[in-house]
């Protein structure tokens, strides 16, 4: 066979294909349900990892006085914590200034209404870089021993938390993962047989002609994987859309509240996500016709 009639015998089938782009065009957006569920979860594990990520390297801590703790001994202690090394900065916040903040940022009635005494003095400690989570720890133990110390919060087990969060996302995830691939595998496989019993007039022609089985199978194979990328890609630009609607209106306050800018999908898992939707389109499309043409 001639590279023409090739090339032609090839075109055909690929307009024949784009005939049924009703039936194209469902089977994307089957794919880009299933893909929109693995993105967000994708979304939500990038955003803990994030946070987590955060509040590991927070490096302060927030040391609860004693209500007897007296003016003099507090300021012993801020001097005793500056000019301990590894400390970048000990602040005394009072009562007041606690319920302050405390109303500031929650905006509260309830809170509001509280008394000045319902909050207790507090030191707040920041400190170097070279400090590691082991270091902080074993300055907490010492602090916890002296009598104006109430107890000293390291925020430690908001780590131990969005840990263990963030490996129950990523279990979700691969769980997710696996379903997205079963769905995709079903609605390519069902769409390549049915676009090939609506072109089998046509297959048949051109098997007759000399075509190969193999060189029949290509076209359907290119259309698995378009729409395997495509079924992704509809997904990315779903949940980016949804991304920039509720980051517009709650961006600030969960930046605010989690110390962190909520961000989209790194550029390198969107296109990773195009890339295995288009192999596993392109793979399922083989697999399926492989029997039916004789490969």
């Amino acid at each position: 066979m001639s590279d023409a009639g090739r090339t032609y015998r090839f075109l055909g089938t690929w307009r024949a294909g784009r005939s049924n782009w009703r039936l194209q065009v469902m089977s994307v957006f089957s794919l880009a349900v299933a893909f929109v569920c693995l993105a967000s979860a994708l979304l939500v594990v990038t955003n803990l990892a994030t946070v987590r990520d955060r509040w590991s390297r927070a490096g302060r801590a927030t040391i609860y006085l004693r209500d007897d703790a007296s003016s003099a001994d507090i300021q012993a202690l801020v001097r005793a914590l500056e000019s301990t090394e590894g400390v970048k900065k000990a602040r005394f916040v009072s009562r007041e200034d606690a319920r302050a903040e405390v109303v500031d940022i929650g905006g509260d009635t309830e809170l509001a209404a509280l008394p000045a005494d319902a909050f207790p003095n507090s030191l707040e400690v920041a400190f170097e870089s070279s400090i590691d989570d082991a270091g902080i720890g074993v300055m907490a133990l010492k602090l916890r021993a002296l009598p104006s110390v109430d107890t000293v919060e390291t925020y430690q087990r908001w780590t131990e938390r969005l840990s263990a969060l963030l490996r129950g996302g990523v279990t979700a995830s691969v769980f997710l993962a696996l379903v997205v691939f079963a769905a995709v595998v079903s609605v390519v496989a069902s769409t390549m047989r049915l676009l090939l019993e609506r072109r089998r007039l046509e297959v048949e022609v051109l098997r007759l002609v000399g075509a190969t089985s193999r060189f029949v199978c290509r076209p359907f194979i290119v259309e698995g994987a378009i729409q395997g990328a495509s079924g992704a890609g509809a997904a990315i630009v779903l949940l980016g859309v949804l991304y920039l609607l509720v980051t517009a209106r709650v961006g600030g306050e969960l930046a605010s509240l989690l110390g962190v800018q909520p961000s989209f999908l790194p550029w390198k898992m969107m296109t990773m996500m195009v890339s295995v939707g288009a192999i596993l389109g392109a793979t399922t499309a083989w697999l399926s016709l492989r029997n039916a043409v004789r490969l």
